[in-house]
């Protein structure tokens, strides 16, 4: 196992793909997060912490992306059957990859998370809100649910891409999952059937965890919500170790 994670690290700090992809989730996260700050009216009772951590909802695409390339890219270029080769065990292979997956998106979603609540503790007292702190119970409870949320993303990626094998079908599945469910709950008229799109999607029922006021309005309750996304995640991996272990590199 130890052999497999130092190659699956190897793998990931040598391609610059996945660098630039991890750099890109970070900027990509404060920018959004600093627009939506910015722009907030002044006044008004808001939810200060779940609006600075706007941008979460876009920079998780990149960090989508990077996981389903992290073993549809061996598919496409052939190397998978190197990679089990030198493992034979094919659940030590995929078990390697959720682990430098989960290492390296946690780090680049803390660096993402507390740049965007720096952001907003410059901006919003000069827009007339309080700034979001960490020493506040919710606020710090969203922080850390928005980097679970992102880990579990790459995980619920990662267990799609290993079932298809294929880099564009891969993201696609995975981008349509994450994003289809609000446009739904947008666009269908009952109530009712909103509230239950909204908890059961990997993206709503998830991103609930950034709620700090007015929880007994929320669909689904904070922590319940990032659950759902770990069914969603569970069972992905589950597929996607299946796949590696039926079907043939």
């Amino acid at each position: 196992m130890r052999a497999a994670l130092h190659a699956e690290w190897t793998k990931t700090r040598t391609l610059a793909g996945s660098l630039w992809l991890l750099l890109g989730a970070v900027a990509l996260t404060v920018a959004v997060s600093v627009v939506v700050t910015s722009v907030m009216n002044r006044g008004g009772r808001v939810d200060v912490t779940r609006l600075s951590l706007t941008g979460v909802a876009l920079g998780q695409a990149l960090v989508a992306v990077l996981a389903v390339l992290a073993i549809s890219g061996e598919y496409g270029s052939g190397t998978i059957r190197a990679t089990l080769a030198a493992t034979p065990r094919r659940g030590a292979v995929l078990t390697a990859k959720a682990v430098t997956l989960t290492g390296v998106v946690a780090a680049a979603g803390t660096v993402a998370v507390l740049g965007s609540l720096l952001a907003a503790r410059l901006i919003l007292p000069g827009r007339g809100h309080p700034a979001p702190t960490l020493a506040d119970g919710p606020t710090l409870r969203a922080a850390a649910g928005s980097v679970l949320y992102l880990v579990l993303v790459a995980l619920l990626s990662l267990g799609v891409a290993t079932a298809v094998r294929d880099s564009a079908t891969g993201i696609g599945i995975v981008l349509g999952m994450l994003y289809l469910f609000p446009v739904l709950s947008q666009a269908i008229g009952d109530p009712h059937g909103q509230r239950l799109l909204e908890r059961i999607g990997p993206m709503t029922a998830g991103l609930a965890v950034q709620a700090t006021t007015d929880l007994r309005d929320l669909p689904i309750a904070p922590w319940a919500g990032l659950g759902v996304l770990a069914i969603w995640s569970a069972a992905a991996l589950l597929a996607g170790a299946l796949s590696l272990r039926l079907r043939d590199a």
